[in-house]
């Protein structure tokens, strides 16, 4: 979407106009669904959601206020991360874990090579890492937040944040190798 058509948008939003939100769903909906999609594993609570971050950015768009091109995008695309960390916080299955004895020692495997290897298979590896891993690892490499507004962020020590994402890394390192090997082996 160009600058002068997301201002255009912008204020058309402000107004609250129907056919506005319509066309901010069709433009956004997709790259929302994915941002959320690497949160929550399930499709179904992906969608819900999706719908509660509409709803949110429907309330809260008096006070959005339009910093140039762009800016709309990253405060959905905000609104959507939050909704999704607000979601997993109050899903009883999920866990972060915040005393490092429970943190099982992982090896740290050497950086992956990640030739011949699709970011979409790297995306569906992400979502196989557990839940307070992935959602550390989420953080810190697609929001680009340190460690310290991690921890604030899910309540845990900062430190913890930081032994998360490197388990996590280590995970996928491992998870990578291992396709590759089996790639590998199936070519031979």
């Amino acid at each position: 979407m160009k600058e002068n058509n997301e201002q255009v948008l912008v204020s058309r939003l402000l107004q609250k106009e129907e056919a506005a939100w319509r066309e901010l769903f069709e433009a956004y909906s997709g790259s929302l669904a994915y941002v959320c999609s690497r949160y929550i594993i399930d499709r179904d609570q992906v969608n819900d959601v999706l719908q509660n971050s509409f709803i949110k950015m429907f309330r809260s768009i008096d006070a959005f206020e339009y910093r140039g091109y762009g800016s709309l995008k990253a405060w959905i695309t905000r609104i959507a991360v939050n909704e999704s960390l607000q979601h997993i916080k109050q899903n009883a299955g999920f866990k972060i874990i915040a005393d490092e004895t429970d943190i099982p020692d992982i090896e740290m495997e050497e950086e992956p090579d990640l030739d011949e290897i699709s970011q979409q298979e790297i995306m569906e590896m992400i979502k196989t890492l557990p839940d307070g891993y992935r959602t550390v690892f989420n953080l810190f490499v697609f929001e680009e937040k340190s460690h310290k507004e991690i921890a604030e962020i899910l309540g845990i020590a900062e430190n913890s944040s930081a032994s998360q994402f490197h388990r996590a890394k280590s995970m996928l390192a491992r998870k990578i190798k291992e396709y590759k090997m089996s790639k590998t082996a199936q070519y031979e």
